[in-house]
């Protein structure tokens, strides 16, 4: 296929690579999965215009004919969250589909207004990210979605504040909430299970979160209390503390 050469052209492209990455991350994501063993050398995830998907190792040639997806997203699989790691493709695959939209307005000398043009067009699609998460979501959090559908006129703000260990507060940080919050907290976090003892999420119940395995915990179950807690920077659980113990 050749080259696209006008505005039009290059983002059909786009949306092809687009289209198939998405594939990839969504609807064939079992098998994308299986694809990126860590075992493997550095494999790539590639899009092409005709909506087709690829996983496989970078072009020999230097430099390559065109811009290169992220290079080992492989490695990182078995280390963190399967939604976590599938977010982190998306945003790099986010990256790469610009950069080679971009490589053709450069090569085919578009001026600042069909790049503007470009953009623009491009901008009006989700990101690869947003389709991706956003499919994530809806999967994994079905009835917080419907419980919630009254009350989303304010979020959880607190969520973005604090340090970056994650706490969930003690029941007299809870009373000063309003109402609707803690109804929020309780719908997101009811199914939520305690990491070490199995036990239910309660609202009146210390929790802290592994910054690691992004796991849940009593704070009882791992003796962390919520004073503690305030002088932890990063939170690893037992069990990731002696995975990084081990030689």
């Amino acid at each position: 296929m050749e080259n696209p050469r006008t505005v039009e052209e290059v983002f059909r492209d786009f949306k092809g690579r687009r289209a198939a990455v998405i594939k990839a991350l969504t609807a064939d994501v079992e098998e994308f999965y299986q694809q990126c063993d860590p075992e493997k050398e550095n494999l790539c995830l590639y899009g092409f215009p005709s909506e087709q998907w690829e996983v496989n190792l970078p072009a020999e040639e230097v430099p390559p004919e065109l811009p290169e997806p992220a290079l080992g997203i492989n490695f990182a699989r078995d280390g963190m969250q399967e939604n976590d790691w599938l977010a982190l493709v998306a945003v790099h695959s986010d990256a790469w589909l610009l950069s080679v939209a971009f490589y053709f307005g450069a090569r085919f000398g578009f001026d600042k207004a069909d790049r503007k043009r470009l953009f623009n067009m491009v901008n009006d699609l989700p990101t690869v990210f947003e389709a991706v998460t956003g499919a994530a979501k809806k999967q994994a959090k079905d009835k917080t979605s419907v419980s919630n559908h009254s009350n989303n006129k304010s979020k959880t703000n607190q969520k973005s504040q604090g340090s970056e260990t994650q706490l969930k507060p003690p029941k007299a940080k809870k009373e000063e909430e309003e109402e609707g919050l803690d109804e929020e907290e309780e719908d997101e976090h009811g199914d939520t299970l305690c990491g070490a003892c199995g036990g239910n999420y309660a609202s009146d119940e210390f929790w802290i979160c592994c910054d690691i395995c992004e796991k849940w915990f009593h704070g009882k179950c791992v003796k962390i209390t919520p004073a503690r807690a305030e002088h932890i920077k990063q939170y690893k659980c037992p069990s990731c503390s002696n995975k990084r113990a081990r030689p």
